[in-house]
């Protein structure tokens, strides 16, 4: 019997019904539980896109060869209009597989930071249809259900990530994924638990951090502008002072840091808030 990948999920339809109802869906074909990780803040692309990098990244420094790992991604973009749902594509990163909704947003920063350039995007009945009449046992009535259900990451999904990884022909076209132009404004991506605020954007391009060693933050819980000061690593911060560090996410992304508390609390930040204005 062929060994397959683990499989990670990220998901923004993560509620426990649909996360009990995927990660049985993917151990039934794939044969080992997933790990899922729900996407539930107020701004799902950006911790996405900043997990995702993140996520591939962590396959890295590894000092040989590595094995392979299938990540699911589900996240609809917030714009745009589709007659059934965003399509959904995959690449490859090395030898790891992903899948993800054709979100724009959540894959421009592997080609800002890991050069991907394009994925292949399919068409959910194309797919079906020629695993039907190839080597799924599938009837018409079933593949016409899973082309009109609007639950494609719960019927789909799993089935195209099993296919790729058995070698099917999965029919797909390319799609090229540029990198986004450097927007003016930069947010938090995530906060961790500890209320560390994961910038979006690395530490070396945030405004005047070389030379003015210092940075104004919006505290939204009084309007005032904090000076505050830049270190390279979390432990050269004071104690109990606000700091912007170069994190551990992305390729040397910045993080608001309160040494010993939570940036997120002192500052009244969430999940897609602005920090600074570059233009400002």
């Amino acid at each position: 019997m062929t060994t397959l990948p683990p499989v990670v999920s990220l998901t923004d339809c993560a509620d426990p019904n649909a996360l009990a109802r995927q990660s049985t869906r993917i151990a039934t074909l794939f044969g080992s539980t997933p790990t899922v990780l729900p996407l539930t803040g107020p701004d799902p692309e950006g911790a996405a896109a900043l997990t995702l990098l993140d996520l591939l990244r962590s396959t890295d420094l590894i000092g040989g060869p590595t094995l392979p790992v299938t990540v699911l991604v589900n996240i609809a973009p917030r714009d745009g209009h589709w007659p059934n749902g965003v399509p959904f594509c995959f690449f490859r990163y090395g030898e790891h597989l992903v899948i993800s909704t054709l979100n724009r947003r959540v894959l421009a920063p592997l080609a800002t930071y890991l050069g991907l350039t394009e994925v292949q995007v399919t068409d959910v009945r194309e797919v079906l249809e020629t695993a039907a009449g190839d080597w799924a046992e599938l009837s018409a009535a079933e593949v016409e259900e899973m082309v009109r259900t609007q639950f494609r990451s719960l019927w789909y999904v799993p089935l195209l990530a099993r296919w790729l990884a058995d070698g099917r022909p999965v029919p797909a076209r390319p799609a090229p994924v540029h990198p986004e132009a450097a927007a003016d404004e930069v947010r938090v991506a995530v906060v961790d638990n500890f209320g560390n605020c994961k910038l979006d954007r690395p530490a070396a391009e945030l405004p005047g951090r070389e030379g003015a060693k210092s940075l104004f933050v919006r505290n939204r819980l009084d309007g005032r502008d904090v000076e505050v000061r830049c270190y390279d690593r979390l432990p050269d911060v004071p104690l109990g002072e606000p700091g912007i560090t170069v994190g551990s996410s992305g390729i040397g992304f910045a993080e608001l840091v309160v040494r010993g508390g939570s940036a997120a609390e002192v500052f009244g930040l969430n999940q897609g808030d602005r920090v600074f204005h570059l233009t400002s």
